[in-house]
């Protein structure tokens, strides 16, 4: 299918005020020119989202795609999150300075602790030294990845709260315990590999039947259910053409049979990242 032009992705207001795009690039695991060459043509075509983090390696080159494609500053909204090393009021500063140097950028959209790490236990300290980043104006939002309930009810003992929570999740992988609590406490639910191709889930009978119906491709399909939920979505794409049918699903709806189809997918037996053993 050939797509001609991407709609721009609506955003979706965080609990701090702060508007997000609903869709947006992923850039793990591309580095360098690759990296660079990737952010220039997302941007090229209209995303407004862009996500990348320390751990990887490619946060100077999805600054300079950002430079090269000369989208001005405050039309852009990019993510970065910080390392197991830096989990400390004051080590929380120390990441985010050096991601601002890597970026190239003055201030970073959304900082987020990219691993709980309980192993050490200190992403409670971390999350409170990230409140002063804000107030410094070197971040507009923070937040948290991979987080899940345990851990985030140990930072709402603490009496904090991150914008979003961003975490595995597709029609496999649907995470309503998660969900649940993020909605209870105003928290915006990112999702990284939304379409997790290596799984086989874009092959399945429901999905392929609903693109059929909508004429769309299956990743559009999967893309649209978590728009449809609220989600923001990152999918990581190279290719220009897939990047703009990626970014092409807010031209057609699902109806609520073909969401129940979807949610019918979720299982049990799907591998999901574990992050009280994972880790940077």
């Amino acid at each position: 299918m050939k797509v001609l032009e991407a709609p721009p992705a609506p955003e979706v207001r965080m609990s701090n005020g702060l508007t997000i795009p609903q869709l947006g690039l992923g850039t793990w695991p591309l580095k360098g020119d690759e990296a660079t060459a990737a952010v220039r043509s997302a941007l090229s075509i209209g995303y407004r989202l862009v996500d990348t983090a320390e751990a990887y390696e490619n946060e100077e080159a999805v600054g300079k795609g950002i430079r090269d494609a000369g989208v001005p500053r405050d039309q852009l909204f990019l993510t970065t999150k910080l390392n197991r090393q830096w989990h400390s009021r004051t080590g929380v500063r120390q990441a985010c300075e050096a991601s601002l140097a890597r970026l190239g950028m003055s201030y970073i959209d959304l900082f987020l602790i990219h691993w709980p790490n309980p192993d050490q236990d200190r992403y409670v300290e971390a999350f409170e030294g990230m409140g002063a980043l804000v107030a410094a104006g070197l971040v507009r939002s923070i937040g948290v990845s991979n987080f899940k309930p345990a851990h985030l009810e140990k930072l709402f003992a603490a009496g904090l709260c991150p914008q979003l929570n961003q975490i595995q999740l597709d029609p496999y992988r649907q995470r309503e315990d998660a969900v649940s609590l993020h909605k209870k406490h105003g928290i915006t639910t990112g999702t990284w590999s939304p379409l997790d191709r290596n799984s086989g889930m874009l092959k399945e009978p429901a999905i392929l039947a609903i693109a059929e119906q909508h004429g769309r491709t299956p990743a559009q399909v999967v893309l649209r259910w978590h728009v449809q939920n609220g989600y923001v979505a990152t999918p990581k794409s190279a290719n220009p053409q897939r990047q703009l049918e990626n970014l092409d699903v807010f031209g057609f709806e699902l109806n609520e049979a073909q969401m129940d189809a979807l949610r019918a997918l979720n299982r049990a037996d799907v591998k999901i990242v574990d992050s009280d053993v994972f880790w940077h």
